[in-house]
């Protein structure tokens, strides 16, 4: 499939979806999140798609916001349903998926950009990297999960500075309060990326899966995660992919999950 805003390219069981409006730095419009979303689903629909990595085109940024431009003279039923759309059409979205996502992040990732970045399973930065949400700034408050995430990653007081400050925060910072797992230079940041996508292909896809909803339960109000932990364990007692796990390991060889 072919996208006005997207390159794609399958690296063996990593699909790498690089975000192409440079001009922009990136930004968001609804025509990037529509393409996100469709090739995120289709990655996820994919068997030999073990991992996706999400990065931003040129050095300056990984997203380095909505295109505001897009909604600047938006009613309040207008901007109600622009959050409520994205939340479903990508950001939600992408938390559920059961392919790990990894938010590679080089340059700017501010509003959209990072919240775009926190629904994704795993991040890393370059260490020229710098994180906010800036949307205060403009009247108005993140609207694609910002408010909600940020607080899960970072704490509520951590959060409530960065919100109501619209500040940035360098790469650095971002990983002394849990905001990204890794800091390296711009040349080595696909690189890890890879290589973490490489260590998730070698595992199995329903476990990580299984695993992914255990984890967001722990997140959903209402939710029982433990008891989500018990269904998800019991339910992977039923996959060829237990059988191969555990016969390969008592046979003392390395599992195959992917013919």
């Amino acid at each position: 499939m072919s996208y006005n805003n997207l390159i794609t390219e399958q690296k063996g069981l990593t699909l790498l979806i690089t975000i192409n409006r440079p001009s922009q730095l990136n930004a968001l419009n609804s025509e990037t999140i529509a393409e996100l979303s469709a090739a995120l689903k289709a990655g996820d629909a994919d068997p030999n798609t073990a991992a996706m990595i999400l990065t931003g085109s040129g050095e300056k940024a990984f997203v380095a916001g909505a295109d505001i431009k897009e909604f600047a003279s938006f009613s309040v039923e207008e901007g109600n349903k622009l959050s409520a759309v994205g939340h479903d059409t990508l950001f939600n979205m992408i938390e559920k998926l059961r392919t790990p996502v990894i938010a590679a992040i080089n340059g700017f990732a501010l509003g959209g950009g990072l919240e775009l970045a926190m629904s994704s399973h795993i991040r890393i930065a370059s260490d020229n990297a710098k994180m906010g949400l800036p949307e205060v700034s403009l009247g108005v408050i993140p609207g694609y999960g910002g408010t909600q995430r940020l607080a899960q990653l970072v704490g509520r007081g951590k959060a409530m500075e960065m919100v109501c400050t619209a500040g940035m925060i360098s790469a650095e910072e971002a990983k002394a309060w849990g905001l990204v797992n890794h800091v390296v230079s711009p040349e080595e940041l696909l690189p890890l990326a890879e290589k973490i996508a490489s260590k998730i292909g070698k595992n199995s896809p329903n476990a990580i899966g299984a695993a992914i909803q255990a984890i967001n339960a722990n997140y959903e109000d209402g939710v029982n995660g433990y008891q989500v932990e018990i269904d998800e364990f019991g339910k992977c007692f039923g996959t060829p992919e237990f059988i191969e796990g555990t016969n390969a390991f008592l046979e003392r060889r390395k599992a195959e999950f992917r013919k």
